[in-house]
Parts: C-alpha cells; structure tokens; sequence
C-alpha cells in the first residue's frame, strides 16, 4: 500500500517553483530583449521557443519538442532570409519532422513521473555517429558552394548536420545528444559573430539566442549526466 502511495505521489509531481521561474525567464527574458532590439515578432519568438525547448527537454519533458516545432520554422526563416540555405533546408524540412517523431517516441518512455527514460551512447556508436557528422557535413558543404549567394558554406553545413544528429540521438534518448548540442552552439555563435558584422539580418538576435542556446545545453548535458549517474547510484 506504502508503494502504491509513493508512485501516486511521484505521478503528481509538479514543477518546482525554481523550474517554473527559469521557464518564465525563458519567456520575458526574450520578450524584452527582442522590443529593445526592435526584433520581437522574429528574434524574440525565436529566442523564447529554442529556450523554452531546450530547458523542457533538460527536464525530460517531451513538451520541449513543441517548443522545438516552433523554433525550427523560424529558424529556418530566418536562415532562408540570411542567405544560409543549408540552415533553411534542415530546418523546415528535416527538424520539423524530427521534432515530431521525437515527441510521439518519447511518449512511449516515460517513467512514473512522465519524464523519459535516458541512456547512454556505447563507444561503437559514438564513433559512427562522430563519422557521420563528419562526412555529411563535408558533402553538404561542398553541395551548399553550388548554391549563388550562400554564406559560411561549410560552417553552415556543419552545425546543421551535427545538430540532425543531436536530434536524432536526443529523439534515441541518448545522453551525449547534449554534447552535440553544445558543440553546434559554440560553431552557431561563431557563424552569428560573422554574420552581425557583415549586416545581416536577425543576426543580432540570433547571436544572442545562440549564446543563451549554449548555456541551456550545457545545463542539459549535466543534468542528463547526474540522472545516469544517479541512476546507477
């Protein structure tokens, strides 16, 4: 009977009131910067739904990825109208589906509590995800100089190919998702450097939502961490 109250308990659980002031954050912090860059519609939608996204799916919540729907479309947008077409392409018609799959797929590994069940990468797979990332991003790249007027053509192929699969691996459960997530954070903030000096447009917002992209990340990559370890604990 004890059990059975416990898991009760745990099913109930609702978020603690540190979670609900970050996910506030994630919601007004974007609002503001975006009127004071005078780039709310875009830049602020854009900013929010990565955030919102991102720290739902360090929460094990699969409401993230409706957060990420939303995000990919603008993102893709706002790609499209920076001339980064391998950023517009991945993003409307790969991401968009990815982040749909990945909702219905986590819905079928929830816990008790409703968070999904995490695991971790074997080195087998590490290295033939490493692999991929590698060789896609090349071929992309070299596919993207074809196209006239594309920008960063290989640094634009990279950071979309690493994040597919980061998607793909997050949508698996897998940890290391997280650290792919980073490292597509720290090649995004880079490309947005580039692109806010040579005028482009949206790109100081999205410089200021790939940095905060790269905070959220990292929060999600040890978060995920400390589960396993202490789950195994």
């Amino acid at each position: 009977m004890k059990k059975q109250k416990n898991k009760k308990s745990i099913k109930q659980r609702r978020l603690s009131t540190r979670e609900i002031l970050i996910i506030l954050a994630c919601i007004f912090a974007p609002i503001a910067i975006g009127f004071l860059s005078g780039d709310l519609l875009v830049g602020g939608a854009l900013l929010a739904t990565g955030l919102l996204g991102g720290y739902l799916a360090g929460l094990q919540k699969r409401a993230g990825y409706f957060f990420g729907l939303i995000n990919a479309l603008l993102i893709a947008y706002v790609g499209f109208e920076n001339g980064l077409y391998g950023t517009f392409i991945i993003n409307a018609f790969i991401f968009g589906p990815l982040e749909i799959y990945g909702f219905i797929t986590w819905s079928r590994h929830l816990d008790t509590g409703q968070n999904v069940k995490i695991r971790r990468l074997d080195r087998k797979k590490s290295v033939i995800v490493t692999s991929a990332c590698v060789l896609s991003s090349l071929v992309l790249g070299y596919l993207l100089t074809k196209i006239p007027d594309q920008q960063m053509a290989f640094l634009d192929s990279t950071i979309g190919c690493i994040d597919i699969c980061a998607l793909m691996m997050m949508n698996l459960r897998y940890m290391e998702s997280w650290w792919l997530w980073v490292i597509s954070s720290i090649l995004s903030v880079i490309m947005w450097v580039i692109a806010f000096f040579e005028g482009g447009p949206s790109a100081a917002m999205r410089l200021v939502s790939a940095v905060s992209f790269l905070a959220i990340n990292t929060y999600g990559a040890v978060k995920w961490n400390l589960g396993l370890k202490n789950k195994k604990s």
